[in-house]
This record gives C-alpha cells, sequence and structure tokens, in this order.
C-alpha cells in the first residue's frame, strides 16, 4: 500500500509542478497588441477545433460504453459466474478516454499561450526563448505522466483486476488514435496549401501574413503537433503499465512466480508503477538542467536538452536498483529495466542521426535538390528505409534481452523503463511546436530578421527532437504491443500460434495489410483536405484585390474552416477500422488467427511507422539546411526542390508514420479487452 500511496503523490507532485510551470510561463511579456491579436487568432482557432473534434469523438465514446457494458462487464462475465454489479470495464473506458482527451487539452492550452512569449523572448536571445518554449513542452510532459499515473493507479486500487485496467487503456487508445490522425489531418492540408501556393507559386515566405492559409497552419502545429502527441504518448504510457499489470497477472513471467496473483499489491504488480513514480520525479529534477549559450548551434542546443534526458535516466536507474533491494525482487528486473532505457535511447539517437542536418545523411538528401525534387523524394524514401535497420535490431535484442531475464513479464517492464522518463522526453518534443509557432508570429508581426533566425533555430531543433520522440513512441509501442499480445495469448489459452493453421495464416496477411491500409487511408485524407486548401489560398490570391501587395487582409477564417471540415471527415473511416477489424477477425476466423493479426500488424506497423517518421523529418530539415544559407538558399531552385519534397514528408512525419504506433497497440489492446467473447 506505501507503494500506491507514493504512485498517488507522486501524480499530485506532477501535476502541482506543471501548474507552477504554467504560471511561470503565463508571467512572462505576451508582446505587444499586434503579437497578441495574432496569438489570439491562433488560440481561438485551436480551440474551436478541438471542441469539434471533442464533441464528435464523445458520440463514438458513448456508443462504445455501451457495447463494452453489454458483451463484456454483462453478458460475457455472466456466462462465467463473475457478473458485476456496475459495468466496469465500461467505466474505466470512460475515464481513460477522458484523460486522454485531458492530457491533449492541457498540453495545447499552454502551447497556444507560450507562442506570443517565446517570441518576445526570442527577442532577447536564444537561450530565453528555450527557457520558456521548454517550460511549456515540460507542462505536456509532466501532466501526461501524471495524470496516467493517477489513472491507473486509482483503478488499479478500486478494482484489482487487469481485465478492467485494461479497459482504460482501451479508452486512451481510442482518443488518442482520432486525436492524432484529425489534428495530423488538419495541420498537414493547412501547411502543404500555405507551403505549395505561398512558397513555391507566389514565391513568399514562410508564414507571410499575405498567405491565407498562415493562421490555419499555425493553428495546425497545436492540435496536431501538441494535442495529438499528447494524447498520442499518454496512451503509450500507460498501455505500457497495463501490459505489465496483465502479464503479471496472468503469470507470465520467468521470475519462478507461477502466480503471484495472490494480492492486488504483490510486488509484480507494484513494480511498474513505483517505476513509473520515480520517473516522474527524475523528469522534474531534467527539466532544470536544460540550458544553453546565447551562440550556441544545433550541436550545443541538442545537447542541452539531452543533458536532461541523461539525468533523468540516471536517476531512474538508481531509484529502480533501490526499489528492487527494497522490494527482495530478483535484481535481473533491475537490468531489463535498463536494457529498455537504453533501447530507447538508442533508437533516439538514430532517429536524430538521420533526421538532424547536423549530419550527413539529411544533408545529402538536401544536396540531391541540386538535380530538382525527384532526385529528393527518392533519397528520402531510401534514407527511410535505411533508418529502420537501426531501431528493428536494437527493439531485437532488447526483446531478447528482456525475454531472457524475467519472460514476457520483462518485455512489458523494458516498455516501462523506455518511457519512465517521459515527462521530460515528451518536453523535449512538445516545445517544437511552440517555437514553430513563434517564428510564425515573429513574421506576421514583422519583427527583426534576428528574431526569426533564433525562432528556426529552435524550430530545426523541435523537428529532430520530435522524431526522437516519435522514435520513443514507436519503440516502446513495439514492446508494449508484444506484451499485450502475450497477455491475450494467456487470456485466450493459446500459447502457441500454429502457423499450419490457414487461420493463424490469413490472420497474419490481414494484420500486415492493416498498418498500409491505415496509412494510406490517411495519407489520401491529407492528399484530399490538402487540394481543397489549395484552390481556396489560389481562389484568395486570385480573387482578393490587393492581398498580394499587403493592403488588404487574407481571409484566415475561411482556411481554418476548410482544415476543420476536412479532418472532422476525413479521420472517421482509418479509426473505425482500427476498432473493427481485430473484433471482426476475432468473431469471424477465431482467437488464433486474431493472434496471428497481432503478429503481422506489430512487425509491419513498426516497421513502416519508422520509416515514414524518420523520411519526413529528414526531408523537413534538408529544406530547413537549404533555408540557413546552404546550396543557394531561399527562392533558389534548389530551395523549391527541397519544399517538394517537405510537403511529401509531411503527411509521412506528422499524420500517418506516427499515427501507426497507436494503431499496433489499440488492436493489441482492443484483442485484451475483447478476448472473453473469443474463448
Amino acid at each position: 500500500m506505501t507503494i500506491l500511496y507514493l504512485a498517488i503523490a507522486a501524480g499530485l507532485v506532477a501535476l502541482a509542478f506543471a501548474l507552477v510551470l504554467t504560471m511561470r510561463v503565463l508571467r512572462e511579456d505576451a508582446g505587444d497588441e499586434k503579437i497578441q491579436a495574432i496569438g489570439r487568432a491562433i488560440q481561438e482557432g485551436a480551440m474551436a477545433f478541438l471542441s469539434r473534434e471533442y464533441r464528435l469523438l464523445a458520440i463514438f465514446v458513448v456508443g462504445m460504453f455501451i457495447v463494452l457494458a453489454v458483451f463484456i462487464d454483462y453478458d460475457v462475465l455472466d456466462k462465467t459466474g463473475t457478473d458485476r454489479n456496475i459495468p466496469s470495464t465500461a467505466i474505466a473506458y470512460i475515464a481513460g478516454a477522458f484523460a486522454s482527451a485531458l492530457a491533449g487539452f492541457v498540453g495545447m492550452s499552454i502551447a497556444v499561450r507560450a507562442n506570443t512569449r517565446t517570441t518576445v523572448k526570442a527577442m532577447q536571445g536564444l537561450n530565453p526563448a528555450l527557457r520558456v518554449a521548454f517550460n511549456s513542452g515540460a507542462v505536456m510532459g509532466i501532466s501526461v505522466v501524471g495524470i496516467g499515473l493517477l489513472g491507473v493507479t486509482a483503478l488499479w486500487w478500486v478494482f484489482k483486476d487487469f481485465s478492467i485496467v485494461a479497459g482504460f487503456g482501451f479508452g486512451a487508445s481510442s482518443i488518442a488514435l482520432f486525436a492524432r490522425v484529425g489534428g495530423g489531418i488538419y495541420t498537414k492540408a493547412a501547411d502543404i496549401g500555405a507551403d505549395l501556393v505561398g512558397k513555391i507559386e507566389q514565391g513568399i515566405p514562410e508564414d507571410d501574413p499575405r498567405n491565407p492559409a498562415t493562421v490555419a497552419d499555425n493553428v495546425g502545429d497545436n492540435v496536431g503537433d501538441v494535442a495529438g502527441m499528447g494524447a498520442d504518448l499518454f496512451e503509450s504510457y500507460v498501455g505500457s503499465i497495463i501490459a505489465t499489470l496483465a502479464l503479471a497477472a496472468v503469470g507470465a513471467t520467468a521470475l519462478g512466480v507461477a502466480d503471484p496473483t495472490g494480492d492486488f499489491d504483490a510486488n509484480l504488480f507494484l513494480l511498474p508503477i513505483l517505476i513509473a513514480a520515480i520517473g516522474i520525479f527524475a523528469a522534474i529534477v531534467g527539466t532544470f538542467v536544460v540550458r544553453t549559450g546565447e551562440d550556441a548551434g544545433m550541436g550545443r542546443l541538442l545537447w542541452a536538452l539531452r543533458t536532461g534526458i541523461f539525468t533523468a535516466g540516471g536517476l531512474v536507474l538508481i531509484g529502480t536498483g533501490i526499489a528492487i533491494a527494497s522490494l527482495d525482487m530478483d535484481f535481473n528486473l533491475f537490468w531489463v529495466v535498463l536494457a529498455g532505457l537504453v533501447a530507447g535511447q538508442i533508437i533516439g539517437t538514430s532517429s536524430e542521426v538521420f533526421t538532424s542536418y547536423e549530419y550527413r545523411f539529411t544533408r545529402g538528401i538536401a544536396e540531391q535538390a541540386e538535380t530538382g525534387p525527384a532526385t529528393v523524394i527518392i533519397g528520402g524514401l531510401g534514407l527511410g528505409m535505411l533508418s529502420t535497420v537501426i531501431p528493428g535490431v536494437v527493439i531485437v535484442v532488447a526483446i531478447w534481452l528482456a525475454n531472457e531475464l524475467a519472460g514476457t513479464y520483462g518485455v512489458a517492464l523494458a516498455a516501462v523503463g523506455m518511457l519512465s522518463t517521459l515527462g521530460i522526453t515528451l518536453a523535449t518534443d512538445a516545445y517544437g511546436p511552440v517555437a514553430d509557432n513563434a517564428g510564425g508570429i515573429a513574421e506576421q508581426a514583422g519583427l527583426d530578421p534576428e528574431v526569426r533566425e533564433r525562432t528556426d533555430a529552435l524550430d530545426a531543433l523541435g523537428n529532430t527532437t520530435a522524431a526522437t520522440g516519435k522514435g520513443f513512441a514507436i519503440g516502446s509501442a513495439v514492446l508494449t504491443a508484444l506484451a499485450l499480445m502475450a497477455a491475450y495469448s494467456e487470456v485466450v489459452g493459446i500459447r502457441v500460434f500454429n502457423l499450419l493453421d490457414a487461420n493463424v495464416l490469413m490472420g497474419v496477411i490481414v494484420g500486415a495489410i492493416m498498418p498500409f491500409l491505415f496509412a494510406a487511408l490517411t495519407m489520401q485524407a491529407v492528399g484530399r483536405a490538402a487540394m481543397e486548401m489549395v484552390t481556396e489560398v489560389r481562389r484568395q490570391f486570385r480573387e482578393i484585390a490587393g492581398l498580394m501587395e499587403g493592403t488588404a487582409p487574407a481571409d484566415y477564417a475561411r482556411a481554418v474552416d476548410i482544415s476543420t471540415r476536412g479532418a472532422m471527415r476525413e479521420m472517421v473511416l482509418p479509426g473505425a477500422l482500427a476498432i473493427t477489424a481485430p473484433i471482426a477477425v476475432g468473431a469471424i476466423l477465431g482467437a488464433e488467427a486474431l493472434g496471428g493479426l497481432l503478429v503481422g500488424a506489430i512487425a509491419t506497423g513498426f516497421l513502416l511507422a519508422i520509416m515514414m517518421a524518420n523520411a519526413g523529418g529528414a526531408w523537413d530539415n534538408a529544406k530547413k539546411y537549404i533555408e540557413a544559407g546552404n546550396l543557394g538558399g531561399k527562392g533558389s531552385p534548389q530551395h523549391a526542390a527541397a519544399v517538394v519534397g517537405d510537403t511529401v514528408g509531411d503527411p509521412f512525419k506528422d499524420t500517418s508514420g506516427p499515427a501507426l504506433n497507436i494503431l499496433i497497440k489499440l488492436m493489441s489492446i482492443v484483442a485484451l479487452v475483447f478476448a472473453p467473447l473469443f474463448l
């Protein structure tokens, strides 16, 4: 019980610290009236989108609540003699959906207020701007882990049943998928429309106030890269803890404990919760060591953020070692956590190497712009495919080590270790959209070019840290999804999937198809929404007299509405498919076929997600490398070629790629929650 008290305390401390950081950010100068007016337009657009999205999702959540209450809480459990007086799984589902939405809302609320303040601080210097942007990102990071740990711990304490807590993860994953897809479609439709018409056709700078899609583009940074990402990593975080609880409950461990479930507060249950609590305190300490000098280049900026992450990781290891020794548990569990942390760092660093223009890979793509956009596209695709090798090998080694040391329980615990420092790793990711917005505000407000140079440096760094964050999310998704699949196999009593069984093979193929189908649907959705945006922006330049000369205002509201309607319309089918496919396969082909589906989806989804995220990040930073004055600089043919690559990469890295890691976890947790139907 002491550990549960500690976990609750850690969650409350996290929320208190997030509140302190929020007040610190809000105390900063928000700028003059012109800057504040631009900030208000972004804030209103972001909140309007989130309101419409959450209203639509509320209908889906209520419908799923009824399904879970009827088919899981009452019907199935009544047949097994364990009927519940209340729809416990359905209630947990509602709690998970609400918590996931809340995590995204909190992060976006501070981001749309920190952008103007970062702009003002960029007038003073690079380090002050970094501190404000990073603090706003830390609000999201710390809030996500605080809300997540509180939710899982409270439900475990109350219900003492992993199958009910799995409903919390299902709710979190449902909202995360829709938020990631909807936000991703919104932001990339606006971004592509702004780039293709503004930069290439009209030859005006990025975020120029004459561009009708500018405000929609800045809004998109918040609804996609902040709210969507917050919900995404929230479900990764809680999913890893739930998977460990589930495997401990079904006895899937090589630690010589056949049935650790005598008490809900047995050590195997409490260890992942304790590690998560230690991670919260470590992440808070890590935020205080992020500093940089005024003349810092990209390398120094990266090390400023790495210092915070490495500090938090070291503290987690020390705390975990003490905890395992104090609980008199097998010390192999410490090495499992270490393996997860190291694997996460290697995957993150690999993503950084393949996407930062400090390294030769991205510079090579920029150099290919000398021969036009076709070679840029070829180079980016090749780089994305090559970048899957290191993460793939690292995940294989991490799984092997974790399984050797602690069985499938160890695989899940490695994911907990990988995400234990999420409070600060998410902060280094979430600050990027704030810096991007700050640059847009500086351009629209007509500030000194030096201000834009500083925000661009932070934005380029944000692209790299975002790729690193996506690497963490995707790597942990594989470990978590595998652990959830193992828990599913234990629940349905199938320890070995027979590859000679035609149903299993069919399930594997269907599962392998799912990530490609999902990516295709989301890519095409971005394409359709972007076409509408391009058409509208062209219309405004053609029909609004004086727009190009800067004497007449653009109709920003119209562009914002187009992105919003496109996202609402297009996000439904991919999200519904991810939930219904595993249920349909399990119901029609059986439990073994559903296991095959999970195997196929995890394998292809992992590699496709890495490829898309890293290719998109490399294309984006190749463009920024040229914009920094290299290879002809802005306005050159090389720049135009790089913009085309960046445009292709936008839905790769910000819509389809990051949503795939949610897809594989969502299908795994759907299988676990609905497993009683397939017994």
